[in-house]
């Protein structure tokens, strides 16, 4: 048995070149000198890889992104991508596959056109976009998250990402197809006729006639069903461990069912379908509404949940709180005892937001967030306030503050760098509400709840205390400031009279000594005769030396 080794190859677009091996029982890969400390899913990505002999269909050659590439279409395993040939490794390469597994290399070349219309090939494994009978691109179904139907003519759909640990340079997120025009479908339609009863017959009989009718369907929704079933992204509801019918979202709002398997979740709605990777869940929230009638269940996802152009870090389900659910896992005992019995119950009958968070922190194997010590005045987790336009509910938690519902915003206490209590205004509510001002730490960026209860203010401080959040409270800053203002007020009065008394004194003093200069002369002119006769002499004399004629007088 001889092997044949080729060097510098790439495989599924891996960011590590390796070793490819070709073998009587089929292909190998193993990655070159794996970087040391890496997490769990590089090295998965990383891992060798064997594709067995009767897994392999068909072959092509073609022009790749670091060289040529052999792409390989397999039974059950997708499509195989080995990228970094050279264009001298062709011949080599085709000798082998025939002596190994007796397959034929076909040459393939990709249209360089650059046109962005052409005709869809659904083939097993991947989608195909040709241009002039030639492949312009090719997207292997597994790499599909998503689809759903944007528009009339319009399909979208997106891709997986993996956060860049194993894939080379950028990666596309979402592709939009426009498929116009309309499909012809013919649907069979089962009636019952009545006949007439023959003779010697009392009833007449019915017959099943099967009727063909035909109507007019948009392309794109022909092509968004076709693709849905080959991608595997609308699964079979009996393949689900649990599934959940009709349950609200108030973000993205509507109502989904939901199906969920080992690995991921199926979101399936009227309009929108979603896949979502147990991975992408960082954090589930289960909190009571303080409206006593329902509860939120809280699901944190990166990456976030795309619908066009809008993100939905958060999903949002809100059941009832006395709504009970009764269901048994779809998992046989051998399957169960072996992976889910220490994280998952067989059957449940209980309320439905128990089963739910419980069914959710088994599969996700993600910590479940409940309400911590606060309590409001109410005895609720939570209090009523608004941010901006939009009315919601704050929860102090036991590391966080969490805003429900739109939008959901999640703070947690790490990043906080005080917290900010102020009134908010004039008028008679000002008295009765208050703000809650929570800065971000490391930037400008803070967060305003507002029209929170007066009564609730002392409570919240006291829970940021405990916590070790600095609290800044306008308000008694303000009373301290006033009283400090009024307090330095008073003694300034005190000084101030003391003041005033003594220049009191002397104004008084230089008052009088005044009036006693000016008295004799008033006294003289009132009493004495001869400061009359002084009076006119002085006068007389003033008259002399001014020349000047008289002034007239005003006329009125």
């Amino acid at each position: 048995m001889v092997n044949t080794d080729f060097e510098k190859i790439y495989l599924n677009q891996n960011r590590l070149a390796g070793r490819m091996r070709i073998a009587d029982s089929g292909l190998g890969w193993k990655a070159n000198n794996p970087p040391g400390g890496s997490n769990a899913n590089s090295s998965k990505a990383n891992a060798p890889f064997l594709l067995p002999s009767e897994e392999i269909l068909t072959a092509s050659w073609s022009r790749g992104s670091k060289g040529y590439e052999l792409r390989v279409q397999t039974r059950n395993k997708g499509v195989v991508m080995l990228d970094g040939f050279d264009v001298d490794d062709f011949t080599q390469l085709k000798q082998e596959l025939m002596r190994n597994f007796q397959l034929t290399l076909e040459h393939k070349e990709h249209s360089l056109r650059g046109w962005n219309w052409g005709k869809t090939d659904l083939a097993r494994n991947e989608l195909v976009f040709n241009v002039n009978n030639k492949p312009a691109f090719e997207i292997p179904y597994e790499y599909i998250t998503n689809s759903n139907l944007t528009g009339k003519n319009e399909v979208a759909i997106e891709f997986n990402l993996d956060g860049g640990v194993s894939k080379a340079g950028d990666e596309v997120v979402e592709m939009r197809f426009y498929v116009p025009g309309t499909v012809e479908n013919e649907t069979k339609v089962t009636k019952k006729v009545k006949v007439e009863a023959k003779e010697g017959e009392e009833k007449p009989t019915e017959v099943e006639e099967e009727t063909t009718e035909t109507n007019e369907i948009s392309a794109a929704q022909v092509f968004y069903e076709q693709l849905k079933d080959k991608a595997d992204i609308g699964q079979v509801a009996g393949e689900a461990i649990v599934s959940f019918s009709d349950v609200l979202f108030l973000t993205p709002r509507g109502r989904y069912d939901i199906d969920m398997y080992p690995t991921s979740l199926r979101l399936r709605g009227k309009t929108y379908d979603y896949k979502i990777q147990y991975e992408q869940i960082e954090r589930i929230f289960s909190l009571p509404k303080p409206d006593e009638v329902h509860h939120l269940l809280i699901l944190q996802i990166d990456p976030p949940l795309r619908q066009g152009q809008t993100r939905y870090p958060f999903l949002v389900l809100q059941v009832a709180r006395e709504e009970e659910t009764e269901l048994e896992l779809n998992l046989d005992e051998q399957e169960f005892d072996a992976k889910y019995k220490d994280r998952l119950k067989k059957s449940y009958d209980a309320p439905t937001h128990v089963v739910m968070s419980h069914c959710f922190r088994g599969l996700t194997e993600r910590k479940l967030v409940t309400p911590g010590s606060f309590q409001s005045r109410f005895l609720q987790p939570g209090i009523s306030c608004s941010l901006k336009a939009s009315e919601g509910y704050l929860y102090p938690l036991d590391r966080c503050f969490l805003f429900v519902t739109k939008p959901t915003i999640y703070i947690p206490f790490v990043e906080i760098s005080n917290v900010t209590m102020s009134r908010t205004g004039g008028g008679v509510s000002a008295s009765r509400t208050f703000d809650l001002e929570i800065n971000v730490r490391g930037s400008n960026q803070s967060h305003i709840f507002g029209s929170i209860d007066r009564e609730e203010q002392e409570t919240i401080e006291r829970f940021c205390n405990e916590k070790g959040i600095r609290v800044r409270n306008e308000e008694k800053i303000a009373k301290a400031m006033l009283a400090k203002a009024m307090k330095e007020g008073a003694d300034d009065e005190d000084d101030s009279d003391v003041d005033m008394g003594s220049a009191g004194e002397e104004d008084e003093e230089s008052a009088d000594d005044d009036f006693q200069s000016g008295s004799d002369s008033d006294v003289a002119e009132e009493f004495d005769s001869d400061a009359a006769v002084s009076s006119d002499e002085e006068m007389n004399d003033e008259a002399e030396k001014d020349d000047r004629p008289p002034k007239k007088k005003a006329k009125n």
